[in-house]
């Protein structure tokens, strides 16, 4: 070798396909277990707090258990008993039925019309919608549940209103006729959360489409249901899995409102809150545990018919339908 030539550096060894990112990619396969190891967390995380629990509630549905003997197994008395001889069983599932069958359109029909009203640009747009959302971030809580009741009771502020016009209820929550509309004014009030959806799928709507249709002479009504609505149905879709869900699994404020009892009359005596009665004050748990799965089997059932039926009148862009 010539003094002052450099000398190359050997060859890196080919993958099979005969490139480095393809040696890279190899390596890259034979080390899953930095893989595993920023996964572990979340999976021990879904075993422990969720996969195990469940799995230790189905076994507890086929048992009686009352929180401090061993469980006994009863087979599917459990199940047998929350048709045949529990009747408020039964009105629990009516009210609550009733509550996501008026609750949950009402609030979708709610969002989206507030939804289209901040979709215009005008002065103040964020300030209207922070005051839109924030009934969503509270009204969960405890302390609007009280504020809910004391403003429905006897004498309340309602009740002093409507009083005023010669209606005179006497508190709707001393009513049975009127004491779940309470409830259902109350998650109505809270369309904040898929206001703000609505509001990002409005965005996402291209303008072409509007200025089409008001070249053919399309007006306000006509736009809205040729355009907006389909645009819009696969966030209506998203919309009324997650909201269905939620009225399913209410729980503060029919307990806040009801006092813990569901009254009157069991008119406000939701799923959840018969469920926690039998669970957690009459220590029936394994007869609770058979009414929770029997309420996610009813979610799960009432979910896939959503997404089945979705291809009949939810519209992606781009599709020819």
């Amino acid at each position: 070798m010539t003094t002052g030539t450099l000398r190359r550096p050997p060859p890196r060894p080919a993958a099979p396909d005969g490139t480095a990112a393809g040696a890279r990619a190899r390596h890259r396969r034979h080390r899953p277990g930095i893989a595993y190891l920023f996964l572990s967390p979340w999976v021990l995380g879904a075993l422990l707090l969720t996969v195990g629990p469940m799995l230790a509630s189905l076994y507890l549905s086929f048992t009686d258990y009352d929180l401090f003997t061993t469980p006994g197994w009863v087979g599917l008395e459990n199940y047998q008993r929350l048709f045949a001889d529990d009747a408020r069983f039964l009105a629990s599932a009516k009210v609550t039925a009733m509550y996501v069958l008026i609750s949950v359109p009402l609030k979708l029909a709610a969002a989206l019309a507030v939804a289209l009203l901040l979709n215009r640009k005008r002065r103040g747009q964020g300030f209207y919608r922070s005051a839109f959302y924030a009934p969503s971030l509270l009204g969960t809580g405890v302390a609007i549940a009280l504020v809910w009741r004391a403003m429905f009771t006897d004498a309340g502020v309602v009740d002093s209103v409507t009083g005023s016009f010669g209606w005179d209820t006497g508190g709707w929550i001393n009513e049975p006729d009127y004491a779940l509309y309470v409830l259902i004014i109350l998650a109505v009030w809270q369309f904040g959360a898929p206001m703000v959806i609505f509001l990002a799928g409005l965005k996402q709507i291209p303008t072409e489409l509007y200025d089409a249709a008001a070249v053919d002479g399309s007006g306000t009504w006509r736009t809205f249901r040729s355009v907006t609505l389909p645009m819009l149905s696969p966030i209506i879709l998203f919309n009324l899995v997650l909201e269905t869900i939620h009225a399913f699994q209410a729980f503060t404020p029919a307990f806040i409102v009801s006092g813990g009892r569901g009254g009157p009359s069991n008119s406000t005596l939701f799923y959840t809150l018969y469920l926690y009665e039998r669970g957690f004050s009459q220590f029936r748990m394994g007869y609770a545990s058979a009414m929770a799965w029997l309420l996610l089997l009813v979610i799960a059932i009432i979910t896939a018919l959503f997404f089945g039926t979705s291809r009949r009148w939810v519209f992606y862009s781009g599709e020819d339908r």
